[in-house]
């Protein structure tokens, strides 16, 4: 469990600096989802109240605020792979939850102004942006934020401060062997 904690919370760095561009993308689509759902109840509320989720206000509070802090660290490249965890759990219950039904054709929510309405052609059109941002995510949690992120950058901050560290743990224990 440890070693799961360790490599989450210290992804790998070297990446290709285009991995900034997947970041801004799906980062930028959480954070303005999470805005749009406090700002416009039928994406929030009215969307969980809808879909039969539990306690639908927290719910959608919950989320929009996961929705707009995620954001923010994806985009910044901050604990990028802990915080797509949850971005990946959402993203799989979000097409189970409007998906499947959409499929069926028993969708609660409004079904898709122009054919397709129902069915797998319906189901492949409405879900695109929701596997864009699942496989994105998954890309990030895999090989992390890239080089050009604040994970990048504490880690080579880390780095420089390392041999310092050792340089005084030596010159300490020459003092005490002087001594």
């Amino acid at each position: 469990m440890k070693n799961v904690l360790t490599s989450l919370l210290n992804p790998p760095t070297n990446g290709p600096t285009s991995i900034l561009l997947l970041r801004l993308m799906a980062g930028g689509v959480f954070f303005w989802e999470g805005i749009l759902k406090f700002v416009y109840a039928n994406q929030g509320v009215g969307r969980f109240t809808k879909l039969g989720m539990p306690f639908p206000h927290m719910t959608a509070d919950f989320i929009a605020c996961l929705e707009i802090a995620g954001g923010l660290l994806l985009l910044s490249g901050l604990m990028t792979r802990l915080i797509a965890i949850p971005f990946i759990i959402e993203m799989i219950v979000a097409i189970l939850s409007t998906k499947v039904s959409l499929y069926l054709g028993t969708s609660p929510l409004p079904l898709p102004p122009a054919p397709p309405k129902v069915g797998i052609w319906a189901v492949l059109h409405e879900g695109r942006s929701d596997y864009a941002q699942l496989l994105t995510t998954a890309f990030l949690m895999i090989n992390g934020p890239g080089k050009w992120s604040l994970d990048a950058l504490l880690l080579r901050k880390r780095e420089a401060r390392q041999p310092e560290q050792l340089q005084g743990r030596r010159s300490a224990s020459n003092r005490e062997f002087a001594a």
